[in-house]
């Protein structure tokens, strides 16, 4: 899984430093599937998922690009569409409208999240601008176990977010919004124009659906 995303990665070149975080880095620097392990930095891991970031962000001069080793499917064309579209904002998130990968035609379980104006599933990308996201990510930590209950995400930034998103009384955008203007932040939630940009390997399911896309790209 790893090798496809590093893959992805440096072949973007939008993208400089490259950094795994992971709990046994030397495993996988030492996989041959990973002709890239020498331009790669390791890290060993400590904590989850937000103690890495919040390590990592403190030791980058510059924002930070943040994905996930099962995203499998990831190309630099999303990497290019996810930093353009993020701009200068400090906090940006991709997500994958369902109308885009029902019309793809991918036959996927997916965590959605329902918004006025439609469903929406992550996908595994995230921009942080710089230092100033310290605090988003301290609640971020309190919240990680239940990143995949779409739920008690959305309740966790309060009643009233959470009232207006079961009433689809905003929209994602919005949302987004109001929650990085509590950390006196700004966000954008970038759209998405590959609808397998969500589709990641977490599941057996997904295993083939996602070598069903690979063996038409290389086609």
């Amino acid at each position: 899984m790893l090798a496809w995303v590093l893959e992805a990665l440096t072949g973007a070149p939008e993208i400089g430093r490259v950094l795994v975080v992971a709990q046994d880095i030397q495993a996988l620097r030492s996989s041959p599937y990973l002709a890239q392990a020498e331009s790669i930095d390791w890290r060993i891991s400590q904590g989850g998922i937000a103690d890495a970031v919040r390590a990592t962000i403190c030791d980058c001069d510059g924002p930070l690009l943040v994905t996930t080793a099962d995203n499998v499917l990831l190309t630099p064309q999303m990497v290019a569409q996810f930093l353009r579209d993020a701009g200068s904002s400090d906090v940006a998130v991709g997500l994958v409208s369902r109308d885009r990968i029902a019309a793809a035609g991918h036959s996927t379980q997916r965590t959605w999240l329902t918004f006025k104006g439609g469903q929406w599933s992550g996908a595994n990308l995230f921009y942080l601008g710089g230092r100033q996201v310290g605090p988003l990510l301290d609640f971020w930590q309190g919240i990680e176990q239940d990143r995949k209950k779409g739920w008690k995400i959305v309740g966790a930034f309060g009643p009233l977010l959470l009232l207006g998103a079961i009433l689809r009384l905003i929209d994602i955008h919005t949302f987004a919004a109001r929650v990085a203007a509590r950390f006196g932040l700004s966000a954008k939630v970038v759209n998405m124009e590959a609808a397998e940009a969500c589709i990641d390997a977490d599941k057996p399911a997904d295993i083939p659906v996602i070598e069903a896309i690979l063996t038409a790209r290389q086609a």
